[in-house]
């Protein structure tokens, strides 16, 4: 379907908790710098699966809005003043991009720009490209990159940005609690040694995983795809009695060097640093609900010198870097697209995500 043959869409738009709705919307066309792409594949994520339990997100978007942030495809359409791209280029668009001038941008910490712009709507047959996004975010895909995989790029970027920021350090136990496709990619990433790149190499070479990461989640299926992603150890919180004690006596009775919150569930972000050695690092990476509060005991924190770090988000870098690790084929990151539907399906697809039957869906429009 070329410019001039496109007409009336459909889309997913979100009204508000789990009332997510198929609409006719217009055709997108774009303004000056944005570009327009035919979605190849959207991706669902565990973001949207809680967007759309809680109805809304404090960050990214607030209802009635179109839906979903994670697609690769075709280019379909270009607006004035865009140079570097062409129709049918096949391309992955980040779903923001920072301002690059303000505050936080200057110190080079991308993803607390004040001006951190959003983009959702991929749960559609067409998907319209900001012109900051197509400037800083938007990257080319070789011809032979499946759409489904390329569209994995910005959750990975996400994590490989969550994993320099936790300093693992060759040998580290890590203990990741979540099974969903965050925590699985984290597995992956931190087993993997990724973002340590010239480690990396080193532990590739040798055959041995960069960090011994255990796994804590509560489906079995999940925990499955963690061992074939790195997990040396792999437990179902529902058969533990106290997650703690057992990631101790797992580590010499002290607790793990790195500890990955990856539910966005308050009482775990709790356990997660009651999981932590002295002297360990805690990433507290999953968005809990607004509002909520965690207590940390002050004498824990000061005389074990635990390092607590909430990470948000991504940043070019990453986003790059998250590109090129897929493209490379080094990690079976395809094995998390539980299935492929189409369009139409969708609302099946997040009944079939909350009951926690798959991990990650490639929707075709």
């Amino acid at each position: 379907m070329d410019q001039q043959s496109r007409r009336a869409l459909l889309a997913a738009l979100l009204y508000g908790q789990e009332d997510l709705r198929l609409e006719t919307v217009a055709d997108p066309t774009p303004a000056a710098g944005e570009v327009v792409i035919r979605v190849g594949v959207a991706s669902t994520c565990g973001t949207d699966l809680k967007v759309w339990r809680r109805g809304g997100h404090a960050r990214m978007l607030k209802p009635p809005t179109l839906f979903g942030h994670e697609a690769a495809g075709e280019i379909v359409a270009i607006g004035q003043g865009v140079t570097h791209w062409k129709m049918g280029d096949r391309v992955v668009a980040n779903n923001s991009a920072p301002c690059m001038n303000c505050f936080f941008c200057k110190k080079e910490e991308y993803s607390l720009c004040q001006n951190l712009l959003f983009n959702n709507g991929t749960f559609a047959e067409y998907l319209k490209i900001p012109a900051p996004i197509v400037q800083h975010n938007l990257l080319q895909l070789s011809d032979g990159m499946p759409y489904a995989l390329a569209s994995m790029t910005e959750p990975l970027a996400c994590v490989l940005h969550g994993a320099a920021r936790s300093h693992v350090k060759p040998g580290d136990r890590v203990v990741v609690l979540g099974d969903g496709a965050i925590g699985l990619m984290f597995v992956a990433a931190l087993s993997s040694g990724q973002g340590e790149w010239h480690r990396w190499q080193q532990s590739a070479v040798s055959g041995q995983p960069f960090a011994e990461v255990i796994l804590l989640g509560g489906s079995e299926q999940r925990l499955q795809l963690g061992e074939v992603l790195g997990a040396v150890k792999t437990f179902n919180y529902h058969q533990v009695e106290d997650v703690p004690a057992l990631v101790k006596s797992l580590t010499d009775g002290w607790g793990a060097d790195v500890v990955i919150e990856a539910t966005g569930i308050p009482s775990v972000w709790e356990m997660a640093i009651a999981c932590a050695r002295p002297g360990a690092t805690v990433n507290l990476f999953g968005g809990c609900p607004r509002d909520t509060s965690i207590a940390v005991s002050t004498e824990q924190l000061h005389y074990s010198e635990l390092t607590l770090k909430g990470v948000f988000h991504n940043t070019p870098t990453y986003v790059r870097a998250a590109l090129k690790l897929l493209a490379s084929r080094t990690l079976p990151f395809e094995q998390l697209i539980s299935e492929e539907q189409p369009l139409t399906e969708l609302g099946q697809v997040f009944e079939a995500m909350k009951q926690r039957k798959v991990v990650k869906v490639a929707i075709v429009p």
